[in-house]
């Protein structure tokens, strides 16, 4: 059978249903997978994104919080497959078939749609998180496992030892079978012959359905378990199953190894700033392995000239290093380093610097923003400061640790 065949034995199981509360308050009225992400893209576009390109086409998305945005983002934007062709992308909201209550951990959601599994019968489960930016061939994982003989293969990404004591770290052989698994150790498991390098989960899962089915029902009799797979059900299986890693490298691009976790304030602030550098490790031009999105209509960018100079004779209008969603204004103004979404105006003489600006925000004359979340349809006014004073900044916004200031949707700054 064809690697081809082989993925389409595999079904795709995309966990959306997160309350998204370390990115709160971006996420009071949206699910995290639907917040804006690099302009004109959602967050969730990246995980099916890889999904289409890797020539996923059975995909359940299992929402629950605040899921009207996202459930219209993927009716919008990916209603593309074929159901003739026993190809889809259907949302499950929980359905509470077996059990009375919402899902507990990414384990238990899987527990509570187990009749997708009956009613599909797939040879394999690729499970896949919905707040991560990264670019994956999923074919290349597949193969892997397979090679492997494998009952679960969990996706691995390199990063320096100092770094993995926030992440998941795995321990591997020589063989990169899973040996140990710790969540947020102290004292990290190094690469084998790289004493600098720890392998994190990347929350990329291919498990063997009969394997699966078993684990997360023996988890729900846990009743000290969180019913999570990267907690409880993976570290058991290391004990007792054929548990592999797969090296993670992006599609196309086998030098790098970009993934973002985006579930806080700080780190998706700064996945966008990664998109203004020089030369972005996201490439979001790649023709090879574009990211999709639904394509709202809204006119060009203009950058409008400055009506007054300074006292060098030079107008205030300048943008460097930032992205441009449609429908975007800058009039006479300097935006630096910035990701506005679409439909931001931003006024004579305002500055805009290190900052994500989301969608209908208006920047008003002479304002100043620096190192700020500014979320959706928020009018900034005339002379306002934000990311100057810090006292200040935290008397009126949340403050992220790395100090970023949010501005949420419905403050009045007047």
């Amino acid at each position: 059978m064809s690697l081809k065949d082989e993925m389409r034995n595999t079904l795709c199981i995309l966990m959306a249903g997160g309350k998204g509360e370390r990115l709160y308050p971006l996420t009071k009225h949206i699910a995290k997978p639907s917040v804006r992400f690099g302009g004109i893209y959602r967050i969730i576009d990246f995980t099916l994104s890889n999904c289409l390109n890797s020539d996923i086409r059975r995909i359940y998305v299992l929402t629950q919080y605040r899921s009207v945005s996202l459930d219209r983002h993927i009716r919008f934007g990916w209603s593309i497959f074929s159901h003739e062709l026993d190809e889809f992308i259907e949302c499950v909201p929980p359905q509470q078939r077996n059990v009375d209550r919402w899902y507990r951990g990414t384990a238990d959601s899987i527990y509570q749609n187990i009749y997708i599994l009956q009613d599909e019968r797939p040879e394999r489960v690729l499970i896949l998180s919905g707040d991560h930016i990264y670019k994956m061939n999923y074919n290349e994982m597949l193969a892997y496992h397979m090679e492997k003989d494998a009952e679960l293969t969990v996706a691995g990404v390199e990063v320096p030892r100092a770094e993995a004591t926030a992440f998941g770290v795995i321990g591997v052989d020589e063989d990169f079978r899973i040996t140990d698994w710790e969540e947020k150790p102290p004292e990290p498991k190094t690469v084998p012959g790289k004493s600098e390098t720890s392998f994190v989960s990347m929350g990329v899962y291919i498990f063997n359905t009969d394997v699966l089915v078993k684990k997360v029902i023996d988890d729900a009799k846990d009743f000290e378990s969180h019913h999570d797979f990267g907690k409880n059900v993976v570290p058991r299986m290391v004990e007792s199953n054929r548990v592999y890693v797969h090296n993670f490298t992006e599609a196309h691009n086998p030098t790098s190894r970009y993934w973002r976790d985006i579930g806080t304030l700080d780190a998706y602030w700064e996945a966008n700033m990664d998109l203004c550098s020089d030369e972005p490790q996201c490439n979001l031009s790649d023709k090879k392995w574009p990211i999709r999105t639904f394509q709202e209509q809204v006119p060009p960018a203009r950058i409008v000239r400055s009506l007054t100079q300074d006292t060098h004779g030079k107008g205030n209008d300048r943008v460097t290093n930032s992205i441009l969603s449609g429908g975007c204004v800058i009039s006479g103004a300097h935006v630096d380093h910035s990701v506005l979404s679409h439909d931001v105006r931003v006024n004579q003489s305002a500055t805009v610097s290190e900052s994500v600006i989301l969608d209908g925000v208006t920047v008003g004359h002479g304002a100043k923003i620096r190192k700020a979340i500014i979320d959706e349809h928020v009018v900034i006014p005339a002379g306002c400061t934000i990311g100057y004073d810090a006292h200040l900044d935290r008397s009126r916004f949340t403050i992220s640790p790395g100090g970023v200031a949010i501005v949420p949707t419905g403050i009045s700054l007047e």
